[in-house]
C-alpha cells in the first residue's frame, strides 16, 4: 500500500492552505493540500493533510516533524486511513435531535 499522504498537525490557526503548500513543496510534487476547517466557524482546526504525487516525496517531507511554521512546531507523520465509514456529527453517540 502506497503511503503518500501526510498528516500535519499543530498548525497555527492563521496558517493558510498556501502556507502549508509552500512549506512542503520543496520535498516534491504535491497533488493536494487539504486544510481542515471547522464547519461552524469556518476557521482552521489546526491540522491539514498533504498528498504527494509519490511515496518518496512524502517520506522526505517527514523531516518537517518538529520544525516551526508560524511560531508552532509541526507534528508530521504518515496519515492513517480511517477504519469504517465517514464520521460526522454525533460521532456514533446517537447524535441527532433530542426528544423530551
Amino acid at each position: 500500500m502506497q503511503q503518500n499522504k501526510l498528516f500535519v498537525g499543530n498548525l497555527a490557526y492563521s496558517t493558510t492552505q498556501d502556507d502549508v503548500e509552500a512549506a512542503f513543496s520543496p520535498y516534491g510534487g504535491i497533488d493536494e493540500v487539504r486544510l481542515v476547517m471547522d464547519r461552524d466557524t469556518g476557521q482552521s482546526r489546526g491540522f491539514a493533510f498533504v498528498t504527494f504525487s509519490a511515496q518518496k516525496f512524502a517520506e522526505s517531507a517527514l523531516v518537517m516533524n518538529g520544525k516551526p511554521l508560524h511560531g508552532r512546531n509541526l507534528i508530521v507523520n504518515i496519515s492513517k486511513e480511517k477504519a469504517g465509514g465517514r464520521g460526522g456529527r454525533g460521532g456514533g453517540r446517537g447524535g441527532g435531535r433530542r426528544r423530551y
